[in-house]
């Protein structure tokens, strides 16, 4: 019984380390005043009729603190890559040079942080929701062995250990959202 029981466990500890993975990604999505290439990881180009990631066609790089630079290895992609960037809807509008385009960020306003520090909460209570839904589902596992001939004492200590787990990750969610709410902050 105890397999089972280390099997139910490690399945819970790595979907919720799928959680903070996740929650990781979304957040570094999240414009926080500083430029940051991880804005434009959601940006797909027409590359001769494959649609492809952003940075698989282009060189995307922060020169500073406010500015985006993307190069495209092949000059006629500029113009396509312009319009994906619009088309993606992150907020920002392309400056094309003809070799370049650049993204300039402009400073956020106090409005714009508090709209962005609800929206990491609102991330962060998604992930808890998560790690809380694979507790429940590892909770019930331990149950049906239980009703299957696992001692009672055994089970008691599954669900301790699970409780456990559970803690730790929503703790992390928690640390994630006050680093990301202390970065939007930050003027």
């Amino acid at each position: 019984m105890s397999e089972e029981i280390d099997l139910i466990y490690d399945e819970a500890a790595g979907l919720m380390k799928k959680a903070i993975t996740h929650l990781e990604t979304e957040l570094s999505r999240i414009r926080a005043g500083k430029a940051n290439v991880a804005i434009l990881d959601g940006v797909f180009v027409d590359y001769y009729g494959a649609s492809t990631a952003l940075s698989g066609v282009a060189n995307v790089t922060t020169p500073d603190a406010r500015t985006i630079s993307v190069q495209p290895w092949e000059k006629n992609m500029l113009g396509t890559i312009e319009k994906a960037i619009i088309a993606s809807n992150i907020g920002l509008n392309p400056q094309n040079d003809g070799n370049i385009i650049r993204l300039f960020l402009p400073p956020l306003t106090e409005e714009r942080r508090k709209e962005l520090v609800k929206r990491v909460n609102g991330e962060g209570e998604q992930a808890k929701i998560s790690i809380r839904t694979i507790r429940r589902d590892a909770i019930e596992e331990i149950k049906k062995l239980q009703k299957d001939g696992l001692s009672e004492d055994a089970a008691k200590d599954a669900e301790g250990s699970v409780q456990t787990l559970t803690d730790k990750h929503i703790a992390l969610v928690d640390q994630h959202c006050r680093d990301k709410d202390k970065e939007i902050m930050t003027v």
